[in-house]
């Protein structure tokens, strides 16, 4: 005992494409960039990049990619090939009219659109457990 050092940090992180007014995504460039910024700069010990991916800005649109990555990832952990150890999501949203970074601290389980999404889907006031099995990220 006392021999075991610290666990692993496997961090995956997801972006969206463009929208509705927002031609070119500032999340996209920056989780496109993460990787090759990560293999120039290293990560500290113990930290590890799991996945990069973009996500379609649509409810439904994005689905396919995203149970693509939480499947590879808890894959990863039953198969071993991924160090036991802690996992961090990271979802950068985007708020076009925001002149700095903002940080969440509570989801809300309703979608209010102010325009559709890529798709044409403009809840308003929905439930998203109405809508299994839909994951959301919340943004300011």
């Amino acid at each position: 005992m006392g021999s075991e050092g610290p666990s692993i940090v496997t961090v995956h992180v997801t972006g969206f494409k463009k929208f509705h007014g927002v031609a070119e995504n500032p999340t996209e460039k920056l989780v496109t960039n993460i990787k090759s910024f990560i293999e120039k700069r290293g990560l500290p010990k113990n930290l590890v990049l799991g996945s990069c991916e973009i996500l379609e800005t649509a409810g439904q649109g994005a689905l396919g990619t995203l149970y693509k990555v939480l499947e590879s990832a808890i894959a990863d952990r039953e198969n071993g090939s991924s160090a036991q150890g802690q996992i961090i999501w990271v979802h950068f949203g985007v708020n076009s009219g925001a002149s700095r970074f903002a940080l969440e601290n509570q989801a809300v389980n309703e979608a209010t659109f102010r325009c559709p999404d890529e798709l044409g889907w403009k809840p308003q006031v929905a439930l998203l457990s109405d809508y299994k099995p839909f994951i959301c990220s919340a943004y300011e």
